[in-house]
């Protein structure tokens, strides 16, 4: 046993919704539910403990207009912390953030590279910016550069039609999927209208960020081929406020995000209840401050999502979906500790009484 004190965790462990224990032991920054027989410095925590929770869609080290610097990166990775947020898919970023794996303070990040975008089809300075004959290139690029996830920018405004539109020919979303899959990572795209959706999940996609142009007769789709999707309600509620500033010069896209907005608790629910994998992100950098995980959690049940549904969103059901370990035996000690059940009221998670990182209580 090394010179780190011990730490016990007393009250109500969730390993999983139907596991709940009574205590847990961290040494050497990892979980043991053995009591530590020779143990003298021990530090004792109380209350309810979750699995470090999940945001599934953020991007650490970007900013309001492109990539910023490491300083302002760590903010976003501490704010996360802070806020229980344990584990982040960075769905997109222009930074290079490695240093951060470095950083037993900092929140262990899944990455997707960069964006892959169409030419002048994104907000500017966010994404590689190509065109369909260099996507299967950029593709293989970033799939080499994250962590298994690669991201596309499924549609955005065509300014020529005035209005959301498929970014990617199929032939190109085929062939950029396929090989993503044989390098072994798996893709996710930007998604706010309907165009894009089919062709995608035809090509093999995995998740799609946003889907908040899912439709009755996409959602058996997304169900029979398991593609996950990410809501990211507390950015789809900015859409009026969007809108309103297209209203003079796109008028047909701004009443399009106003109807996307408008159903958007209707789609999620309805996604939900065919079966389609939903789970926890905020999008958090860029325009969204970091730190809205417990925010989004609220906007899932209040679109329909059962609170356990909604909080294994955020824990058990997203760390397994990531690969990545939560409560169990041996796993690195990443959790965090409410004063009450989080369970009854997904409330508690705005407010967490400790953060332990990698072992650490983060004081």
């Amino acid at each position: 046993m090394s010179d780190l004190p011990v730490l016990h965790m007393k009250g109500r462990v969730l390993v999983g919704p139907e596991d709940i224990r009574d205590e847990l032991w961290v040494i050497d920054g990892r979980i043991t539910y053995d009591h530590p027989r020779d143990a003298h410095d021990i530090r004792t925590v109380d209350g309810w403990a979750l699995p470090g929770l999940v945001d599934a869609h953020c991007h650490v080290g970007l900013g309001t207009h492109g990539p910023v610097d490491a300083d302002t990166a760590e903010q976003q990775a501490l704010t996360d912390r802070d806020a229980g947020t344990l584990l982040l898919r960075d769905a997109g970023s222009p930074s290079d953030t490695r240093w951060i794996d470095d950083r037993e303070d900092l929140p262990k990040i899944i990455r997707a590279g960069r964006h892959i975008a169409r030419t002048r089809r994104y907000i500017r300075d966010f994404a590689h910016e190509i065109e369909p004959d260099e996507l299967v290139a950029y593709v293989a690029r970033e799939a080499q550069r994250g962590d298994g996830w690669v991201k596309l920018v499924g549609d955005w405004i065509d300014r020529d039609l005035g209005d959301l539109s498929a970014c990617w020919p199929r032939e190109a979303v085929d062939a950029a999927i396929a090989e993503a899959h044989r390098l072994g990572a798996r893709v996710t795209a930007h998604c706010f209208g309907e165009d894009a959706l089919r062709d995608l999940v035809e090509a093999g996609i995995d998740c799609i960020e946003h889907a908040t142009g899912l439709t009755e007769d996409l959602i058996p789709l997304f169900a029979s081929r398991g593609v996950a999707i990410v809501p990211t309600l507390v950015n789809i509620a900015t859409f009026p406020q969007l809108a309103d500033g297209g209203d003079a010069k796109f008028p047909r896209w701004s009443a399009h995000m106003r109807r996307l907005y408008e159903r958007r608790y209707d789609t999620v629910r309805a996604a939900y209840d065919a079966g389609v994998p939903v789970y926890v992100g905020t999008d958090a950098g860029g325009s969204l401050a970091h730190g809205l995980v417990a925010a989004e959690v609220a906007e899932l049940v209040t679109a329909g999502i059962p609170a356990v549904e909604a909080l294994s969103a955020t824990a058990w059901g997203a760390r397994r979906w990531l690969g990545r370990p939560g409560l169990e035996e041996g796993a690195p000690a990443d959790f965090v500790v409410y004063e009450a059940d989080p369970c009854a009221d997904v409330r508690v998670l705005a407010s967490p009484r400790r953060v332990v990182l990698n072992g650490l209580v983060v004081e």
